[in-house]
């Protein structure tokens, strides 16, 4: 059931959702800051910037990719299989897929019907696209759930693939190009696109009657401070940020989020904190004043970099290692917009 709050909080609980599986898709190849610092050493000298500032300002020593294009499609469908399989659930079963990916060669058709066909599922099962910049994986399980507590859907497939390696090339050109016209400040605009990676992931939500070994999908919020929406603003050319005001606007958004959550929700003392992988920054920034565990953050940009929505279920695969039974885990994504969504997993 939906609740909307007349400050602009939606709080929402779930009855009959469990995730069954989540997993990734590692694209096979290393980017490392260090290559990217070689291929802009001459711009770097001209702006006297030192090297290194993707590992010191970012937390960034890596990132992966794929190695041709239609890889991040390969990619994709193989990280559904994977989810499928590890859920015990076949492909004739599924009622609903949706792509959540932010990478996509045409505007239409949707992604989504090409990883449908790639897969098997039947023509019965409804196919589309959720996109919601980095937060449209949280979005998407959300959405799951609803339709399997409202009985109007029994197994949801979510996927994402993403494919950072245009905007990674074009960001060089551009910056190399520009020779003494570029500007620090025009630098430091382009810097989160040099973050971006590569990667897939995929996860099962089923009805939590049916499956007692699942992992059950509580509830959450969501909140959204739209005023930010030029704040990031990407395409294939590459992403352009306003890096102090993307940070500020995001952590007083995440925060009002998480101070309106306490009178649904006691969050303080989950066993993890699985969280958006930007950067550095942000992550310290939101374990700062959300006053977390450091230890219970885990993260994943280090090697990474930002992939995008697949961020956090990555994360949350890597993570499910080390989860027992009764674990609680808390969700937390962001999306430029901007928006958020955290979600509560018991496991």
């Amino acid at each position: 059931m939906l609740q909307n709050q007349g400050d602009g909080n939606a709080t929402f609980h779930h009855r009959n959702a469990t995730l069954l599986s989540v997993v990734e898709v590692e694209a096979p190849d290393v980017l490392t800051s260090k290559d990217l610092d070689r291929r802009l050493s001459d711009a770097l000298k001209r702006l006297r910037l030192p090297s290194g500032l993707l590992q010191r300002v970012a937390g960034v020593r890596s990132r992966r990719n794929w190695r041709s294009d239609g890889d991040v499609r390969t990619g994709t469908v193989e990280a559904g299989r994977r989810a499928l399989s590890a859920a015990g659930i076949e492909p004739a079963e599924v009622s609903m897929m949706i792509n959540t990916s932010v990478t996509r060669e045409h505007l239409e058709p949707s992604v989504a019907v090409g990883v449908h066909h790639e897969l098997g599922l039947p023509s019965s099962a409804m196919n589309f696209d959720i996109t919601n910049a980095c937060l449209g994986f949280v979005n998407a399980m959300t959405l799951a759930s609803s339709l399997i507590d409202a009985g109007q859907a029994r197994y949801v497939l979510i996927v994402n693939g993403e494919d950072a390696r245009k905007v990674q090339d074009a960001t060089v050109e551009r910056i190399n190009s520009l020779e003494q016209s570029l500007s620090r400040e025009d630098f430091m605009s382009e810097f989160a696109s040099l973050t971006l990676g590569c990667g897939a992931a995929a996860a099962v939500i089923g009805p939590a009657d049916a499956h007692p070994e699942g992992h059950r999908i509580i509830g959450g919020v969501t909140r959204a401070a739209t005023q930010h929406h030029e704040l990031c603003v990407g395409d294939h050319r590459g992403m352009f940020t306003d890096a102090r005001g993307l940070l500020d606007g995001g952590l007083d958004l995440v925060m009002d989020a998480w101070e309106d959550a306490k009178a649904h929700f006691d969050w303080q003392q989950m066993d993890s904190y699985v969280t958006h992988q930007v950067s550095q920054l942000h992550t310290s920034s939101i374990i700062k004043a959300a006053k977390l565990d450091k230890k219970k953050v885990p993260v994943t940009y280090p090697e990474l970099g930002n992939v995008g929505p697949a961020s956090l279920p990555i994360t949350l695969a890597r993570e499910a290692a080390s989860l027992i039974s009764g674990s609680r885990v808390l969700c937390m994504g962001v999306g430029s917009g901007l928006n958020t969504a955290m979600v509560e997993l018991q496991w």
